[in-house]
């Protein structure tokens, strides 16, 4: 079943059980969805890698969203924020553990043959490639970094 019929579907259990903030979040999602089909072309279909970057797009939104206004005391806001990013994470696939993430990222410098930071272009490549949709790239990317300067 595609990401937008099973939104859909949700959408409407959603509205019948009165979740308001599941709705929130769900309504986020289909419209960050057709947005993405419309930038494509009307007749245009979004593939499983187009829509999880959508996703993890609405995602590092809500996170970001959040910091902001944890910093500056709205818990209202906040907890909004962290209710739609829970709805979002819900779709997203379950992401990597920090060992897993650093586990992945010294098997990729081996298949590099990575010796020094110089080559942190090509061990990312290989990361966001391996590594998408299952660990955030600000991790990824501080992980390889530690571990190129050892």
């Amino acid at each position: 079943m595609a990401l937008q019929d099973k939104i859909d579907q949700d959408i409407k259990s959603a509205m019948l059980a009165k979740d308001n903030a599941r709705l929130r979040g769900l309504r986020a999602i289909k419209a960050a969805i057709l947005l993405a089909k419309t930038e494509k072309g009307p007749s245009e279909a979004l593939t499983e890698d187009a829509e999880l970057k959508v996703l993890q797009k609405l995602a590092k939104q809500r996170k970001e969203s959040a910091e902001i206004y944890q910093q500056q005391n709205r818990d209202d806001l906040y907890q909004i924020e962290m209710e739609e990013l829970s709805v979002i994470e819900s779709y997203l696939p379950k992401q990597l553990s920090q060992e897993e993430v650093e586990a992945a990222v010294k098997q990729i410098i081996e298949q590099t043959g990575a010796s020094g930071p110089k080559d942190m272009g090509k061990v990312m490549s290989l990361a966001n490639q391996q590594l998408a949709g299952k660990a955030d790239g600000k991790t990824v990317s501080q992980i390889a970094k530690v571990l190129l300067q050892q």
